[in-house]
């Protein structure tokens, strides 16, 4: 008994000498209706170094993004889970983009530039980036399987959630978790 309550005392002081821990751990017991397929890790995982590209062809990586939390969906021009869901991945980075949040989009596999704008263009999405992974290697160096796949990345860089398939980034429930790992008040 004295060990249990030992172990109990050291998470708690642990989860309080790293309120991000804590956050995560908060975050993950509210999932519900899509979001629970959003899986929390453990510990956080190494996210992948390769490079990929902007729309205009410069070379970009995720270490670009340290600093802030960073939700990266993985699609493709011809996945049609990732034409319904990309409208809400708008909406979420109009709502918490800024900077310490920001919806990062990854167009992986053979995506040509001209399809890419013409998806974003019929669904209405002007606010999130074009960026390209067209020979997989960010993608395949994550182990992205199937699309959609949006892992969601801490000031760290490293990865803390992945879900597979698409989900209603939009809904109540989500914005709740993200509000929750961002620590801002639900009230606000």
């Amino acid at each position: 008994m004295k060990k249990l309550l030992a172990a109990i005392l050291y998470t708690g002081l642990v989860a309080l000498a790293n309120p991000a821990l804590a956050d995560l751990a908060k975050a993950e017991a509210m999932r519900d209706g899509d979001m629970k397929k959003l899986t929390f890790h453990s510990t956080p995982q190494a996210a992948g170094t390769a490079e990929f590209t902007t729309f205009d062809g410069e070379p970009i990586s995720l270490a670009d993004y340290q600093g802030k939390w960073v939700l990266l969906n993985f699609w493709a021009t011809w996945c049609a889970p990732c034409r319904k869901e990309m409208p809400m991945l708008s909406e979420l980075q109009r709502e918490f983009g800024g900077d310490s949040f920001e919806v990062v989009t990854l167009a992986t596999g053979r995506n040509p530039p001209p399809a890419m704008e013409a998806f974003f263009e019929e669904i209405g999405v002007d606010n999130l980036p074009l960026h390209r992974d067209p020979g997989s290697g960010l993608a395949r160096e994550m182990g992205v399987l199937g699309l959609p796949i949006t892992v969601i990345l801490n000031p760290e860089g490293q990865e803390v959630a992945r879900m597979r398939g698409d989900a209603d980034w939009a809904s109540d429930n989500a914005k709740e978790i993200l509000r929750t790992i961002l620590g801002e008040d639900s009230a606000g």
